[in-house]
């Protein structure tokens, strides 16, 4: 089971360091504008051996609105990782509420 975390949760994750939060979308998406502190394995090429070190935290997988997230959990947990938590709306909800975005 992948538990779907809100924004208010993605952010006080980011904000303590808790969370490792891995956007899925592809390159050109996330160079376009992406969460601050997340960082990149696109979904057509994911594979839990290129995720970082993850430290003690808890790995978070978000894309564009959750859809690709969930199939990215469902790749690692096939690849032998559990993955069990993804941003429910992805990079869209963080954007449309006003949320900072970093882009590059």
């Amino acid at each position: 089971m992948v538990e779907d975390l809100t924004r208010d949760e993605i952010k006080a994750g980011l904000e303590s360091g808790s969370i490792l939060l891995v956007d899925v979308r592809e390159p050109h998406e996330f160079v376009a504008g992406h969460i601050p502190g997340s960082v990149s394995l696109p979904l057509s090429r994911f594979s839990v051996d290129d995720l970082p070190p993850a430290e003690g935290k808890r790995v978070v997988l978000s894309c564009a609105a959750g859809i690709r997230s969930m199939q990215a959990a469902m790749l690692a947990h096939q690849q032998g990782r559990a993955i069990d938590a993804h941003y429910r709306g992805g990079f869209k909800d963080w954007f449309f509420a006003g949320e900072p975005v970093e882009q590059g």
